[in-house]
């Protein structure tokens, strides 16, 4: 197998995407079919209401994330998109463990909300990268979050380019 590039890992607003969700979900990496039986099940066990990530602070969460990550576990940021109901962040390979880069990126989330209760749904996906087309693929489904929601692409500092950070590597 080729060495890892890069990852994508997507983590989901408390209550926002449960199992069996009608729009679908993801369990192991494979995307199963609605189970509203198994949704509601999951719903009743809630301890919280759902979250959404406040409009006005998104910008203050993304900007957190990438310091967080930058400076915490020097890793290379390679888009970050922050939405009301998730986020999706793209690095560069890294020696640290998957569950280390998430618990990084979603303390600092709550650290910058500090909302006194669950922010964040238990797990996240994760998407490894071993060929630039992969890399350059999720970077540009990242960015295209940014843009829709009338944001520049990269609107974070901490974000490197992908081309530069491909360079060496091809």
């Amino acid at each position: 197998m080729s060495a890892t590039l890069a990852l994508l890992f997507t983590a989901t607003a408390y209550g926002q995407w449960l199992r069996g969700d009608r729009r679908g979900w993801v369990d192991d990496g494979r995307i199963l079919p609605p189970n509203p039986l198994l949704e509601a099940a999951d719903a009743a066990k809630m301890a919280h209401e759902p979250f959404l990530f406040p409009q006005h602070r998104l910008y203050d969460v993304g900007q957190a994330v990438a310091v967080s990550l930058t400076s915490r576990l020097n890793v290379t940021l390679l888009a970050l998109a922050v939405q009301t109901w998730h986020l999706h962040v793209v690095i560069g390979a890294t020696p640290h463990d998957v569950a280390v880069v998430v618990k990084c990126f979603k303390d600092a989330a709550r650290y910058a909300l500090r909302p006194g209760r669950p922010i964040w749904t238990d797990g996240y996906d994760k998407r490894f990268c071993f060929d630039v087309m992969s890399v350059r693929t999720r970077v540009r489904y990242v960015e295209r979050h940014n843009e829709q929601m009338g944001l520049s692409p990269r609107p974070y500092p901490f974000i490197t380019d992908v081309d530069a950070y491909l360079a060496p590597r091809q």
